[in-house]
């Protein structure tokens, strides 16, 4: 190589060394002035995100208690439901992500945003529930979306099922979430905000046992809120399970027969007050309310002319009818107005004062006694039996029979029906009782209120000699291994106020009433199962003597309630039912049925009482 190519040589490679120093001293401007600007110009920003990167304490919501019924039959259970929730120190500019989330997720603005308002200024860093239970839909698309909604993520969370729709929903009631006023009061300790409590029902007045105790784990995130790292889990505590005395297949078929029906249907074990069947129709599907219902579904059920919030069986209240004869029978053979061979004459009418009441049976019944009387409802007998009595003394043995006055059921909001007496008329119209109005308090008629589960008590407390017991839902409450923690044993609350004589006669009159050749509820007998029962009708407008109009020409809202009270077999009853079946007309042929299949199922399995071992 010669002198001139070195030379050209060793001048390239200065000036590579010349370019790559360049470059290199390029590169460490550009770093150091974006060091400068990181540090000095963003310093104080970055400074603040990092602080964002944190170890922070996630509370895990715990599974609520199982419910079952009398036989171990699953009756509420728990899924996985997805909560869409949001952290508001990582969210970020608020609205704007708000904003992006309800495009995403086709949900108004307002309706996300209503749920951060409701949450206060206190909920910065702890999540804040937007909306329950959202799709997988809506799922797939927020995680699609995550990197673009800072501070909003998704958790699994254990939400409530119930398994058979619309099955004694009134009884097991539902759940709603809970608010900020009833957050303050501290009586929810295992209670977030975005939480469900029991609102109705056994999962409002067992809320403490179901409710389980909330979990926690320790996660480091990063600014967005965004889990890097669990640093630590402590498992939450599942809520205690229940244990029912209803029977879900005896319950199911009482739905079933009333489906068409608006009603009530309760079943007893006379023995201890176990609830088997407490059905109300119409009903309710408890699954609308998980995660909140709709305005529109909510409408719907409040202006349902057939009130299917109402629970007819214990805040319903009807006029008893004739099962009342049963009170007015033993208010009189125990105040020895009348005994086992009185009779009086039944021409089909009785003419009192200024005024002819007539019996059901216009024809009359002739000369009968007191168990015919029963056994064949005639109202002219009790009108009798009702003067020589008086409406005050009717009153006392009514209140004696649980009548009047509240079951005891743990259930809220159930009713005291009313019992009328000449004082609380005086206070409450201001006006004397007239002689004649006792006639229509005999028969079960006038100012008389009673709910379905006061007659199933009294009907049970007839069947099983005396005994009133306090209607018992809840048997056992128990732990997740299984132990039981607490116990429901059954609660007597008195005695009907009649001797072993009288009850005889009154429970011989319901005998003959389904068995007898004459009784009113004949056509329900069953070959090998003796029912005691007595029948009722109801009136809720009076036909005058000028209106041509037949019963069966009235508007359905105008027609008489049907009434049938029993318990079987007669001898040693396991069973006692009360049938409510609003403008049913007459309960020989409209509530004695549902009665008599519920009866025939429950006796005829074999088990008759169905009790299977803790």
């Amino acid at each position: 190589m010669t002198e001139f190519s070195k030379k050209q040589d060793r001048d390239w490679k200065k000036q590579r060394f010349i370019g790559a120093s360049v470059c290199i001293l390029f590169v460490f401007i550009l770093l150091f002035f974006r060091l400068a600007y990181l540090q000095i110009i963003r310093g104080e920003e970055y400074r603040d995100l990092s602080k964002k990167n944190a170890v922070r304490l996630k509370s895990i919501k715990s599974s609520r208690g199982l419910i079952f019924d009398r036989n171990k039959k699953l009756l509420v259970d728990n899924r996985p439901s997805f909560n869409l929730k949001i952290v508001l120190e990582d969210a970020g500019e608020v609205k704007a992500t708000i904003k992006k989330l309800g495009q995403f997720i086709a949900v108004p603005f307002q309706e996300l945003m209503e749920s951060i308002e409701q949450a206060g200024n206190g909920a910065v860093y702890n999540p804040i529930t937007l909306k329950n239970d959202i799709s997988r839909d809506q799922l797939a698309i927020v995680e699609a979306h995550k990197f673009d909604l800072p501070g909003i993520h998704i958790d699994i969370e254990p939400t409530r099922y119930y398994i058979y729709k619309k099955t004694a929903a009134h009884l097991l009631g539902y759940l709603g979430q809970i608010n900020s006023k009833e957050l303050k009061t501290e009586k929810y300790p295992n209670v977030k905000s975005g939480d469900s409590i029991g609102r109705y029902g056994i999962e409002k007045q067992f809320e403490t046992y179901l409710q389980g105790k909330r979990g926690g784990r320790q996660v480091e995130v990063d600014s967005s809120g965004r889990i890097i790292k669990i640093l630590r889990t402590i498992d939450p505590v599942a809520g205690f399970d229940l244990n029912l005395t209803l029977d879900l297949d005896l319950q199911q078929t009482a739905e079933k027969l009333l489906e068409d029906k608006a009603g009530a249907v309760v079943a007893i074990d006379p023995e201890n007050g176990d609830i088997l069947v407490l059905a109300s129709n119409p009903s309710f599907d408890q699954n609308d309310f998980i995660g909140g219902i709709s305005q529109k579904k909510w409408e719907a059920l409040l202006f349902d002319p057939g009130k299917p919030m109402i629970n007819k069986a214990i805040q319903a209240e009807y006029p008893p009818a004739s099962t009342y004869k049963i009170i007015t029978a033993m208010a009189a053979l125990e105040e020895k107005h009348i005994n086992i061979n009185t009779t009086a004459y039944c021409p089909g009418f009785l003419d009192y004062g200024n005024r002819i009441y007539r019996c059901w049976n216009k024809h009359g019944h002739g000369n009968i006694s007191v168990i015919q009387a029963i056994e064949q409802s005639c109202d002219v007998f009790f009108y009798q039996a009702g003067i020589k009595v008086g409406v005050d003394k009717l009153a006392q043995y009514a209140t004696g029979c649980g009548l009047g006055k509240k079951t005891g059921i743990v259930l809220e909001n159930e009713k005291n029906g009313l019992i009328p007496t000449s004082a609380w008329k005086k206070k409450r119209y201001r006006e004397s009782w007239q002689r004649g109005e006792t006639l229509s308090i005999a028969i079960g008629q006038g100012y008389n209120l009673v709910t379905p589960l006061q007659m199933a008590v009294l009907i049970a407390a007839v069947g099983n000699g005396g005994t009133l017991y306090r209607p018992r839902i809840v048997k056992t409450i128990k732990d997740g291994h299984g132990l039981v923690i607490k116990k429901n044993e059954p609660e007597i609350t008195g005695g009907l106020p009649a001797s072993k004589e009288t009850l005889d006669i009154v429970r011989n009159g319901l005998l003959k009433a389904v068995q007898g050749g004459r009784g009113t509820a004949r056509r329900i007998r069953l070959k090998n199962i003796e029912i005691a029962g007595k029948t009722g009708t109801a009136q809720v407008y009076g036909i005058k003597k000028d209106d041509k109009r037949e019963l069966k020409d009235l508007k359905y809202s105008l027609r008489d309630h049907a009434w049938f009270v029993c318990y079987a077999p007669a001898k040693n009853p396991v069973i006692a039912i009360s049938v409510l079946v609003e403008h049913g007309e007459h309960g020989s042929s409209t509530a004695a049925p549902i009665a008599r299949a519920l009866i025939e199922q429950y006796i005829q399995l074999p088990l008759i009482k169905k009790i299977l071992p803790e």
